[in-house]
């Protein structure tokens, strides 16, 4: 079941200040944990299925999994440049 993707102010201003190759290849992996919560992100300490960490060539996102709610939330998103 496909969730819905939900950013901050903060973490949105960062995805768009990545360049656009990196950028891309965020969108397209945050879409996949939209799919596939648990199998396109790694756990994030402890392995609860709530907090997660995406990981690209360019960046990291720490994800928030609202199972109930049918909600990614990205927390948190550094970009490595």
């Amino acid at each position: 079941m496909t969730f819905r993707l939900n950013y901050g102010s903060d973490t949105e201003a960062v995805h768009d200040a990545m360049p656009l190759d990196a950028s891309a290849q965020l969108s397209q992996a945050l879409a996949a944990a939209c799919d596939d919560r648990l199998a396109a992100a790694e756990p994030y300490g402890e392995d609860d299925g709530i907090v997660r960490t995406l990981t690209t060539e360019r960046a990291i996102a720490v994800l928030l999994m609202g199972h109930q709610t049918k909600v990614v939330t990205v927390l948190q998103l550094s970009y490595t440049g």
